[in-house]
């Protein structure tokens, strides 16, 4: 119940991470999420890990222990038998200023009792270039409330009650230069730590599967090809429809990038095109598992007439089935209306 109730907390994380992250190598990310109020028994906390999208840690204040979710995190605690420990002290004390936070904003913003929620969204990332970058972000019933700017060393609030953390955040000393040396040294180190860990999972690579499926419209005779890009690791790909060798970006559709539970990726997208151009068009993927870039060619939709026949034949079998039964149930019931009646012992 309470790993469900965490994938929905990143859901709404995430909203409030929006573009804070590229197209990167490799990444960590922690997720919290205070609510004030929890109903059918589930947390005032949680706390969530990601390595490269892989939940890696999770902590609830219900349990009350950091936990690991992968099995490379046994590593950790071999080579420092006191981690575990420590990470859930760091939490726990993490959770009480949730609590205290969510009450100072009730009270602020002038809110009855009731469900509020306080998020905190904060990471790293190592890109593939060798630079790296990091956020720090902060939310308020489910909308931006506070961001950090490691460039310049400062909070950004959008809204006037906001500032007022803001203000008392930058005037605490060491506070903005010690996040930026957490996110640049201290986040990177970790991440680069647990990437040795998993590097059988985190470090493999996986060759996308590619398919093109078609059919044709009715409406209009225009054709739709969809290509499919799936069980790919790591999660970068660059995928296109071609036309005649160049982008087209006319009439495409991009599905949304997604994991499996394998821990893969599958992705799609889509064009409708003239059936006399099909020739012209290629679906193109790059990816780290290709020794080259593939293209795959459309295929001629296949004709519906074998599926209609099908369904008539098969139509036609049930309505001489269905007869069929309807004249021994006659015959049954015919043969019990002449037979003599008894009584039967219950």
């Amino acid at each position: 119940m309470a790993l469900r109730f965490l994938s929905l907390l990143v859901v709404a994380a995430v909203v409030l991470q929006e573009n804070c992250l590229g197209a990167s190598s490799h990444s960590m990310k922690f997720f919290y999420t205070g609510i004030s109020e929890p109903s059918q028994g589930q947390p005032h906390f949680v706390s969530l890990g990601f390595v490269d999208d892989q939940l890696f840690t999770s902590y609830d204040s219900n349990s009350r222990r950091v936990q690991p979710r992968v099995s490379w995190m046994e590593k950790v605690g071999q080579e420092d038998p006191q981690y575990w420990d420590t990470q859930t002290q760091i939490i726990r004390g993490t959770e009480e200023v949730f609590r205290e936070a969510l009450e100072n904003l009730r009270s602020r913003y002038n809110q009855s009792e009731g469900l509020h929620t306080w998020q905190n969204v904060y990471g790293c990332e190592l890109r593939s270039d060798g630079s790296k970058g990091g956020f720090w972000q902060y939310g308020y019933e489910g909308r931006t409330f506070i961001t950090f700017d490691k460039e310049t060393l400062t909070w950004v609030a959008p809204e006037p009650l906001a500032q007022i953390t803001q203000r008392k955040w930058e005037a605490l000393p060491g506070m903005t230069q010690g996040k930026k040396i957490y996110l640049e040294e201290i986040c990177i180190e970790w991440l680069e730590k647990y990437l040795s860990y998993g590097n059988k999972m985190l470090l493999r690579t996986e060759v996308p599967k590619v398919t093109v499926s078609s059919r044709t419209e009715v409406k209009d005779g225009m054709e739709t090809h969809v290509c499919h890009v799936h069980g790919f690791y790591p999660r970068e790909i660059d995928a296109s429809w071609r036309r005649d060798g160049e982008v087209w970006l006319e009439d495409t559709f991009h599905g949304f990038l997604a994991p499996n539970a394998d821990g893969t990726y599958h992705y799609w997208l889509s064009i409708q095109i003239d059936p006399e151009e099909r020739d012209r068009y290629r679906c193109h993927v790059e990816h780290d598992g290709l020794q080259e870039p593939l293209d795959v060619a459309l295929k001629e939709p296949k004709s519906n007439l074998g599926l209609i026949i099908g369904c008539v034949v098969a139509a036609l079998v049930l309505v001489c089935v269905i007869a069929g039964i309807l004249v021994f149930i006659k015959r049954r019931q015919d043969d019990y209306n002449a037979a003599p009646r008894r009584n039967v012992a219950i």
